[in-house]
């Protein structure tokens, strides 16, 4: 007994480590189509009206070696996501039954085009309009506007990332449920704890001014009710399979 416990131990180490090498293979390769293609899109970046205005000055010799490779390595993370994720749910999917594993897989694709819709929405509607709030107010009091490729990519991706990270939320919430550690019922108890949280994320990574809070935190809050539905469609369909396994083994 203690020969095969060590035995299925040493398995699930060498699986372990077979899907470590393949994430750690997609990331290396990722970061090299990175550096590849980050002046491109360093470049689409500056096309952009947001980035048009703005001089892209330089005032450490680093500055644009760092904004390159954090170019690249946002890539690389971007293209190695779904990858991990998918295995992740190929290390895990031994011990899941048929319709766990069913239900399971969908989450890769789900949490990855949350995440991208998380991005998109803060890079293309919210972070213009926090630029242009930030410009209205530094010219309000007379002040000259000289920004850096450093101090531009950094507010920006402390923005947009954040965000896309809220917006796994559905995900998150439709695993824990799965797990059972979630219920439609505990969430909306938690309704009014949640909205405070989700409100106090939103005006954290906004500027104070109604409309950029208001196009982050509504965004949130939908999110939120958005789990819950998700939450108790999937224990409806959780208790709807239980049921007919049970009617199987009565027939």
């Amino acid at each position: 007994m203690k020969l095969e416990q060590e035995y299925t131990l040493v398995e699930h180490l060498t699986e372990l480590r077979k899907r470590l090498i393949i994430v750690a293979v997609t990331f290396i390769i990722s970061l090299a189509i990175g550096f590849g293609i980050a002046p491109k899109i360093l470049t689409f970046i500056k096309m952009q009206p947001t980035a048009r205005h703005v001089e892209w000055n330089v005032f450490g010799y680093t500055d644009g070696l760092m904004i390159y490779v954090k170019c690249a390595l946002l890539l690389a993370i971007l293209i190695t996501l779904p990858i991990a994720l998918y295995q992740t749910w190929l290390f895990v999917k031994p011990g899941m039954s048929r319709d766990e594993s069913k239900g399971t897989v969908m989450f890769i694709p789900a949490s990855f085009l949350l995440f991208l819709a998380g991005v998109s929405f803060s890079y293309f509607l919210l972070f213009p309009l926090m630029l242009n709030f930030m410009s209205n107010i530094n010219e309000s009091i007379g002040a000259v506007e000289t920004y850096g490729m450093k101090q531009y990519f950094t507010f920006m991706f402390n923005l947009i990332i954040p965000i896309g990270i809220v917006f796994e939320l559905p995900v998150v919430i439709l695993f824990l449920t799965k797990l059972g550690i979630v219920t439609p019922e505990k969430l909306r108890k938690m309704r009014k704890i949640a909205y405070f949280m989700l409100v106090v994320v939103g005006v954290s990574i906004t500027p104070p001014d109604f409309i950029s809070d208001f196009l982050i935190i509504i965004p949130l809050l939908l999110l939120f009710e958005i789990s819950i539905l998700v939450s108790s469609w999937s224990l409806k369909k959780k208790r709807a399979n239980e049921v007919r396994r049970e009617k199987m083994l009565k027939d």
